[in-house]
């Protein structure tokens, strides 16, 4: 089923590793071209890079960008439209995770998980829609985390900051449908997935004993891999979903049936 976001016009968000990095490689394979952005130019560039050596084309393009920033959310879409010539597809996957109670945590601390997380996903989605009305079908993507759905005592604003996201998406799916544009708009949650934001986890602790832990708390008995976030990207991201807007996508391992 090659080429499923043929003529697709993507921007990857958080795309320098992780989950956004392998998002975006997995849907240039399936025929897109993608904007991949991060604070971590350096880190993006070289994705972008080895991306467009193994497909052999340049469908790959990279920039530096501060999602939290209104201006650099605004030179993204204009890249889009000159790069991409448009923009169908957002992929809001930048993210951090700051983890502490309700106590321990600083209002400093409250503030940058809700702007990292959750008002960068306001401000893409407010700045591509105007591009996104000139290239439908159009779908956005926000990745938002089964913690956003179910509370955790040490993750007080990871939680509100994701289930921000989740609520946010259901909006936005409203709206584009209210104002009869086919603009779409789903949330994705992951539990534990295999990626360097995990570093927050592990800590100090020996990380195959951690994960292993975590793994243990998951029906499936395991983990998420990057890959497993790609293909529900993939999906929502084609015109395979394109009767599927305000939904959240589980992808947890069983952990929110228990």
């Amino acid at each position: 089923m090659a080429g499923r976001l043929h003529g697709k016009k993507a921007i990857v968000t958080g795309a320098a590793q992780g989950i956004g990095a392998v998002v975006a490689r997995m849907m240039i394979g399936e025929g897109a071209q993608v904007l991949l952005t991060d604070r971590n130019e350096a880190g993006v560039l070289q994705v972008a890079e080895e991306t467009n050596e193994e497909t052999g084309s340049i469908c790959a393009f990279a920039a530096k960008h501060d999602v939290t920033s209104d201006s650099d959310w605004a030179d993204m879409i204009a890249l889009a439209k000159d790069q991409l010539g448009g923009l169908s597809v957002l992929v809001n996957n930048a993210g951090i995770l700051i983890a502490g109670s309700v106590e321990d945590l600083s209002i400093d601390d409250w503030h940058r998980g809700l702007t990292v997380n959750s008002d960068s996903v306001f401000l893409g989605v407010k700045h591509a829609l105007p591009l996104m009305r000139e290239n439908q079908p159009g779908s956005i993507v926000n990745i938002s985390s089964i913690s956003g759905l179910i509370a955790g005592h040490n993750l007080a604003n990871y939680n509100a900051s994701k289930a921000a996201v989740w609520l946010l998406s259901k909006s936005i799916a409203l709206h584009c449908a209210r104002a009869g544009w086919d603009i779409r708009c789903n949330s994705v949650h992951p539990s534990f997935v295999r990626t360097p934001i995990l570093d927050s986890i592990v800590g100090d602790r020996e990380q195959d004993v951690v994960l292993s832990k975590l793994a243990k708390q998951v029906p499936l008995g395991r983990i998420g891999e990057p890959e497993d976030v790609g293909h529900a990207v993939i999906y929502l991201a084609s015109d395979e979903s394109r009767f599927m807007t305000g939904a959240e996508l589980k992808l947890d391992g069983g952990i929110s049936a228990m």
